[in-house]
This record gives C-alpha cells, sequence and structure tokens, in this order.
C-alpha cells in the first residue's frame, strides 16, 4: 500500500537527476522501503554511437562478490539469459516469471551468477522514456520472498522513474550537444566579456579570462574597465564602447589587437537591456586569438586551397581585412603583384571578391584548426 513515507520517496527520485552519484538517496530509500538486500538501477543515458556512451549501473547494498562480478564482466554476461528488452514497461517480473527451471542455461546461470550473488529472491521493472531509452530496477533477497506489497510500491514509481529518465536523458543529450559545441568553440579560440556602457567588465567566460591574464594585450584597468597595453588600441576600444552605448543599434566594431600573434575583437550591442540580480550588460565584446603563428597559417592555406607561398600570406592579409594596398606591404610586394595574387587566390578558392574570401577562410576548418 502506498504510504505518506513514500512522498519521500519520489523526492528523491526528483532530486537524484543532479544528485552526486546520481540518485544514491533514492536506491536507499526504496532498498529499505521494500526490505531489499540489493537495489539497482541501470541505463544507457545515450545512443551507443554517442561519443558519451556507457552504462549506468547504481546500486545500494551488498553488490556480488568480486569473483563473481569478474566473471560477469569477463564474458558470463554474454550468457545471462534474462529477457530485459522484451520485459513490458511498468510491470513488476518475479524471478520464476524470467527464468525456467527446465532450462539448463537458465539454472546454470541461477546457480553460478544469482545464488552466489544473494540473488535468491528477485524483482525487475523495466521502464522506457518516450527517447526509447529504458531503465531497468532490480531488488533481491537471499531469504524471504518480496511481499505483494513490495510489488505494489515498485509498480507505484514505474511512471515517476520514467518522468525522471525522460528528463535526465534530455538534459544529458543537451548536455553533450553543449560539451560538442563548447570544443568547437574552444578551438576557435573565441572568448566574450560583457561590458557596461562605461566599459567596465561585468562578467568573462574562462577563454576570455585566460587572454586577459596571459597575453598582456588586453587588460583590466584598476577601475574595471576594458583596455589595451598599446595606447592607440585602447583608444580604439574606448572609441568603439563610447559610439555602441551611445547607439544601441549601430553597427559592430572590429579592432585588430595584435597582429603576430593575431588577436581581434567584435564589439556589439548587447540583446538584453534589463537586469535581475545583477546590472544589465550593454555591450558584448567577443575575443578572438589565433594561436598558429602567420607562417603556419599560411602552409594550411597551401594545403587547403593550393596556394602557392606568396599567394597564402596574401590571402591571409585580406581575410585579416587589409586592403590590397595594406596587404602588398605587409608581404613585401608591389600593389600590381599583389592583384595578379588576388586574381589567382579567387580563382583557385572560388571567391568572387574579398568578402567572399574572408567568408571561405574564417567558414573552413581552419577556424577549428
Amino acid at each position: 500500500m502506498w504510504q505518506a513515507e513514500d512522498a519521500a520517496l519520489i523526492q528523491s527520485l526528483i532530486e537524484g537527476m543532479v544528485e552526486e552519484p546520481l540518485w544514491s538517496s533514492f536506491i536507499d530509500r526504496l532498498r529499505a522501503r521494500i526490505g531489499a538486500d540489493y537495489t539497482s538501477l541501470v541505463f544507457r543515458p545515450l545512443p551507443e554511437t554517442s561519443p558519451q556512451y556507457r552504462v549506468v549501473h547504481l546500486f545500494s547494498g551488498q553488490d556480488s562478490p568480486p569473483i563473481i562480478a569478474a566473471l560477469y564482466r569477463d564474458g558470463f554476461y554474454r550468457a545471462d539469459p534474462m529477457p530485459y528488452h522484451d520485459l513490458v514497461a511498468g510491470r513488476v517480473y518475479a524471478l520464476d516469471e524470467l527464468l525456467s527451471v527446465s532450462d539448463p542455461q537458465h539454472e546454470l546461470y541461477r546457480r553460478q551468477l544469482l545464488e552466489p550473488s544473494g540473488m535468491n529472491m528477485l524483482r525487475t521493472l523495466r521502464v522506457e522514456e518516450p527517447g526509447g531509452v529504458s531503465a531497468w530496477i532490480t531488488a533481491s533477497r537471499r531469504d524471504g520472498d518480496f511481499r505483494a506489497e513490495d510489488d505494489a510500491v515498485l509498480a507505484a514509481i514505474a511512471p515517476f522513474l520514467t518522468a525522471a529518465l525522460h528528463s535526465y536523458v534530455s538534459i544529458e543529450r543537451e548536455r553533450t550537444a553543449a560539451r560538442v559545441a563548447h570544443e568547437a568553440i574552444a578551438r576557435m579560440n573565441f572568448g566574450w566579456l560583457t561590458l557596461d556602457a562605461e566599459g567596465i567588465i561585468l562578467d568573462a567566460d574562462a577563454q576570455a579570462e585566460r587572454m586577459l591574464a596571459s597575453a598582456g594585450l588586453l587588460t583590466r584597468s584598476r577601475t574595471g574597465r576594458l583596455t589595451a597595453r598599446s595606447r592607440t588600441v585602447a583608444d580604439d576600444i574606448a572609441g568603439a564602447i563610447r559610439a555602441l552605448a551611445a547607439d544601441p543599434h549601430g553597427r559592430p566594431r572590429a579592432i585588430v589587437l595584435n597582429r603576430e600573434p593575431w588577436l581581434d575583437m567584435l564589439l556589439v550591442s548587447a540583446n538584453a537591456r534589463t537586469g535581475t540580480t545583477r546590472p544589465a550588460p550593454v555591450l558584448v565584446a567577443y575575443v578572438h586569438a589565433d594561436n598558429w603563428s602567420s607562417a603556419d597559417r599560411c602552409d594550411q592555406l597551401c594545403q587547403l586551397f593550393d596556394l602557392i607561398p606568396s599567394e597564402a600570406r596574401l590571402a591571409l592579409a585580406l581575410s585579416r581585412g587589409m586592403s590590397i594596398a595594406d596587404a602588398a606591404r605587409e608581404i613585401g610586394v608591389t600593389v600590381e603583384s599583389a592583384r595578379t595574387y588576388s586574381k589567382r587566390i579567387y580563382a583557385k578558392t572560388g571567391a568572387r571578391g574579398q568578402a567572399d574570401l574572408i567568408r571561405f577562410i574564417h567558414r573552413s576548418v581552419l577556424a577549428i584548426a
């Protein structure tokens, strides 16, 4: 019969999604509630093809003896006759419904694995969340069978476990996607800072904090404002902040902070202009660093677009927003030579102009190299 104490059991099931270890309080409470010697919750939160594919095995009570557990891991699991995936979701099964005494293989599994593990009496419940992930709760005793009341408790938690599993699996998939996206962004060497209208840094991600701490090109002033070591760059940053703070609809401002190693920044108006517990940011500064030297980048452009070294050097300069004249000075050639090189670059890359070239280069795999 469902009792008042079972409210705590359901609460622990809900809270278990963020508990460490997962659902440990729930597994302990369930074992005590139905008087089991051992309870476990087993599931795979992600598809087999995912990088984080793993089996989550949570348990409370005395696990199988080490030698029996090792036997199972080392290959006996292949002979496991339990019809786990064939169980009707939400129904509680007794051991005699899962193993047949007339089947030698089933009896061998019972004698060699279950009985040495103290699983003489057993209940199993499968649930399946809407995304197709199944989870199994198993409860066992060495002596004395489970009561009808115990079966009722297991059956009653099935819908709650299904909902909790669905939430956890959804969160886990989002975490996986976020980890992949974070890795891609980190490989691009982008960081962000939020600023108020005076240019004071309100917040920053880890990548931007590392740039502030290590590069020495960008710094925090004594008053907390974003500034730069170079006076010219510091003035450019201050002017861009003033302009965007005065005109929130103004165009984003791009600033080259350093050329070798390359470091640039894009200042844009923040979307949210109101805050709750913290001051609302007025501006966002996206900071990008290139860990590769210009020589390395030129080698990569040669490989990717079949450019010769002089063309690659010009393509790199043009991709960083320089004019033909500035790029020619940068790589030490005449403007006419630079124009000739640029025609070859456009032909090899398929770009129809400098804007196209910038997109091709910065949207290529070089962005995450």
